[in-house]
């Protein structure tokens, strides 16, 4: 029997985490004792089913210092008795010498209040995300003596400073990371590249009904039954919604297409100003935040998934979009730009449509290339359906990252049908 383990997160729960959801639920299934604290407390009105699955208690720090003055200056009085404290205290201020930062200073009582409250019970301490989560788990335990590891994912891996990477790699026992292109990166910074693992997020599929049987072979020539282009994602930069939405305006006047856009974000107003100066307002539906099942209706509505990622102007990419995963799942043939570890699941014309990112005529083309051949888009979805099933489904990836955890190794499972190739 492994000793509990805190789990260190941004936010929780949140909706646009599903894939840290369902780690969660598949581990504790395994037997992991989990405790979750969370840096935030939530701020999205709705959340998915499986997070009422989740045993796990989850204790939420202080956000902010001056909220809570009575806890965090109880908890600085226990935990500067603790053996790791000074050792902590003097990689803070390392890290703040470097970092001049409220943030940074934020992150500090925010271990502190982790430490003293910690129950003693507790064997170790694992971070979502290499940024903010992994400061607060590193210096917490440092101060309780406990080993550490982490999961880096996207915006944590590429958007803080390269000393601050190598520091982290350098003290926790183990970095798991969800794409390639991340552990690539990652293992050239890393002490010893072993450390960095690849653990592949994958998807739930029995969360996942089958796909639709058929979907009807629209070509874009009928005004009454256009083709619906789906696209879910947040509206922040790295998404390339606003790429999407000029090449949307280039398509052929004659062609017949609603674009549904699900997710809310900062940029959300600024597009819906973009799509009205381009006179697409009548073709779009704005869905906002959405859970999972509101998700998955819209996939398995749509003819067309469409996601412009691109490199943000600080750095910021994301990974492996889990959202794509889920798309093909329902056999819904993709166009996506070949940013980051896109192309680990899509291979051009086999599974998938790739475009470089930021090219809006190119973009057009894949579109009306796919609105207009409804046969195309059906080998595509059923490709990129074999592919999800062949190498990206959830139960690998647990196992490994089980038995990182030192949790017993699962009995063999036989594969379903649906799975063999």
């Amino acid at each position: 029997m492994t000793a509990p383990v805190a789990f260190v997160l941004k936010g929780y729960p949140r909706l646009s985490e599903t894939f840290i959801a369902q780690e969660i639920r598949a581990l504790e299934r395994r037997g992991l004792d989990i405790r979750l604290y969370s840096l935030r407390r939530p701020t999205d009105a709705a959340v998915h089913p499986i997070h009422a699955e989740i045993a796990a208690p989850v204790v939420y720090l202080p956000e902010y210092l001056r909220d809570e003055p009575a806890r965090v200056t109880a908890a600085w009085r226990r935990a500067r008795r603790l053996p790791g404290y000074r050792s902590a205290w003097e990689t803070w201020r390392r890290d703040f010498r470097r970092d001049r930062s409220a943030s940074r200073i934020r992150r500090f009582g925010q271990a502190v209040v982790l430490a003293a409250e910690l129950d003693p019970d507790v064997g170790g301490l694992h971070a979502h995300f290499l940024h903010t989560p992994a400061s607060v788990t590193r210096y917490a335990a440092l101060m309780l003596g406990l080993p550490w590891t982490v999961s880096a994912h996207a915006k944590d891996v590429w958007t803080i400073p390269e000393w601050e990477k190598r520091e982290k790699l350098a003290c926790c026992r183990w970095l798991a990371t969800c794409s390639q292109v991340n552990a690539r990166h990652l293992a050239a910074l890393a002490p010893e590249p072993d450390r960095v693992r690849l653990a592949y997020h994958g998807l739930d599929l029995s969360r996942f009904p089958p796909p639709p049987s058929s979907r009807v072979a629209r070509d874009g020539s009928d005004q009454t039954g256009p083709v619906t282009i789906v696209t879910v994602g947040r509206a922040v930069e790295k998404k390339g919604h606003d790429v999407l939405i000029e090449a949307l305006g280039r398509l052929p006047a004659d062609l017949h297409w609603r674009w549904v856009h699900v997710g809310d974000g900062p940029l959300l107003p600024a597009l819906k100003r973009q799509a009205e100066a381009a006179g697409l307002s009548d073709r779009v539906d704005w869905l906002g935040a959405r859970p999972q099942a509101d998700v998955l209706a819209a996939l398995r509505r749509a003819d067309l998934f469409v996601l412009a990622c691109r490199i943000g102007a600080d750095g910021d990419r994301d990974g492996l979009p889990n959202v794509l995963l889920e798309a093909q799942s329902q056999a819904l043939a993709c166009v996506a730009t070949s940013v980051s570890a896109i192309n680990e699941l899509i291979e051009d014309d086999r599974t998938g449509l790739l475009v470089p990112p930021d090219d809006v005529e190119g973009l057009a083309i894949a579109m009306a290339r796919l609105i207009c051949e409804p046969a195309l888009r059906q080998r595509l979805g059923r490709a990129g359906l074999h592919r999800v099933h062949a190498a990206f489904a959830m139960e690998p990836g647990i196992d490994r990252l089980a038995a990182w955890f030192g949790l017993q190794q699962q009995p063999a499972r036989c594969a379903s049908p649906s799975t063999r190739h």
